[in-house]
């Protein structure tokens, strides 16, 4: 469910050839079919990369409050997992339609105001997104040139977090202009 109504109910499946075209847009349906495999590649590291980023942290408080071993790195390295997980996963869930949404507006306008809702809500969403990850390029490409890093005792690069936020908003940008296509090719109405 997200931005108010279930997508069963709105007739539009987005893994369905059905609406992304049919027969007659065979290069929507391509793009969904990669992407889709893509997304599916990529949660299984966003997983581990939440995983991961869990043990570290559980044995910095162990080796601080037991050992009294300082560790200096396990901080960043935790929020650089949590961040590559984060962005990387947003275009799985948006496949889905499973980020949070509002359900008072879509309750009261009809299925055609729905649609309508939807594809402006999608275009907006693509252009902030689109936005977004044009400027993470940017900051990936001047940190990456000019060699720039974090303020900490350790000092990672940070092109490492910038280079993961890019590409994260580069492949949810890439999920809602598939989304906002789709929803413009299908003609029909949501039942």
């Amino acid at each position: 469910m997200s931005h108010g109504f279930d997508v069963g109910e709105a007739g539009l499946e987005l893994h369905d050839p059905e609406t992304l075209g049919g027969a007659g847009h065979p290069a929507v349906a391509a793009l969904d079919r990669a992407l889709k495999f893509v997304n599916r590649l990529v949660m299984v590291p966003c997983m581990l990369a939440v995983f991961l980023a869990a043990a570290i942290l559980c044995y910095s408080v162990a080796a601080r409050y037991f050992f009294k071993i300082p560790t200096e790195w396990q901080d960043e390295t935790a929020i650089f997992l949590l961040m590559g997980a984060t962005f990387f996963s947003g275009a799985y869930v948006q496949s889905f339609r499973g980020h949070v949404g509002v359900e008072a507006v879509a309750g009261l306008l009809g299925p055609r105001a729905n649609r309508f809702r939807m594809m402006f809500v999608e275009a907006v969403s693509f252009a902030f997104c689109t936005f977004f990850a044009w400027k993470s390029w940017t900051l990936f490409a001047e940190a990456l040139h000019e060699g720039h890093s974090s303020n900490s005792t350790w000092g990672p690069p940070l092109w490492i977090p910038y280079s993961l936020m890019a590409a994260g908003m580069t492949l949810l940008a890439v999920q809602l202009a598939l989304e906002l296509t789709s929803r413009i090719v299908n003609k029909e109405a949501p039942k």
